[in-house]
């Protein structure tokens, strides 16, 4: 046995894959038309029939070949309602090949808790935001995101007809994070992402009090994160409930493999135990470096409004 890849590799290896299966399916969803749209809990919170047949792939696909994980998905559906041919075995050999790092390399399937957002960007998706849609698949153990994949099913879908669409990023802390170049904002700009579609005077007053040189309002959390570490934004403020432990849990690990850091607005980290509430309700605070200012930011007025979990 020693010579096979550690129980945490294939995981990532199989959820690079099983990400891509479902970047597909949410493809083919959009361009049938037939999105098949429900309101879960108003107008801005959306379910499609790409939510429901993405995360019954990853679901089923995942465990198919990791039976003792525990896998949360955002959507509540029946895990067997998956049909053979949205099954992915496939895993991502350049991962598999990679070296563990060693504090992980020992770990249990049963250690392992998986956070999936099977389309974080819902409502622009509905609106044809395609950008702002991405597939996150998040790997935790202790309570901390340490691993993920995100998928950007219409990658490079501004470029039009016959472009080849989608990429898949992912990362593991001790390995790094790759598919995408990473940028810095100049040190000079602020620059901050935030929601376009679940704004409040608490959201709004965060981001005024970082003194922004620029505010760039956008959909899902995987989009912003990938902002982050491509150089287009240099903070995520998110100072409100609504953000949930799937939108985060495969960010944030990406995030944390090349140095940068996801926090509440009390600079507290979240935990991903799979026994923990859903909603951050500390809001989201995301940077790719200098941390410390943004946090230093946050006024009065919002600690007070947020509690901590």
């Amino acid at each position: 046995m020693s010579g096979s890849p550690a129980v945490v590799l294939r995981l990532l290896a199989s959820s690079y894959s099983v990400a891509e299966r479902a970047g597909e399916i949410v493809r083919n969803v959009f361009h049938s038309g037939k999105l098949g749209i429900v309101e879960k809990g108003g107008a801005n919170d959306l379910q499609t029939l790409a939510d429901r047949l993405a995360q019954q792939s990853i679901c089923a696909s995942l465990s198919k070949h990791f039976p003792k994980i525990t896998i949360i998905g955002e959507e509540e559906l029946q895990s067997n309602d998956a049909s053979e041919d949205i099954v992915e075995n496939g895993q991502a050999e350049e991962i598999l090949q990679r070296s563990c790092p060693a504090e992980y390399s020992g770990l249990k399937e049963e250690e392992l808790v998986v956070w999936v957002d099977p389309l974080d960007g819902t409502k622009e998706y509905t609106e044809g935001l395609l950008d702002n849609v991405t597939v996150l698949i998040g790997i935790a153990y202790g309570g901390r995101a340490i691993a993920g994949v995100i998928n950007q099913p219409f990658y490079n879908y501004q470029l039009g007809a016959g472009a080849t669409l989608g990429r898949t990023i992912w990362g593991m802390l001790g390995l790094g994070a790759f598919g995408f170049q990473l940028q810095e904002v100049p040190g000079d700009r602020r620059i901050v992402t935030t929601t376009r579609s679940h704004s409040n005077k608490l959201v709004t007053d965060c981001v005024d009090a970082m003194e922004p040189h620029e505010v760039i309002r956008v959909g899902g959390a995987g989009n912003k994160i990938i902002q982050l570490v491509e150089g287009k934004a240099s903070a995520y403020v998110f100072a409100s409930p609504g953000c949930k432990k799937w939108d985060t849990c495969a960010p944030e690990a990406i995030l944390r493999a090349v140095g940068g850091k996801l926090t509440d607005v009390y600079n507290s980290a979240y935990r991903y135990d799979a026994n923990v509430k859903h909603m951050n309700s500390a809001g989201v605070l995301a940077t790719l470096r200098n941390h410390e200012y943004y946090i230093s930011r946050v006024p009065q007025s919002v600690l007070n409004a947020l509690k901590s979990d």
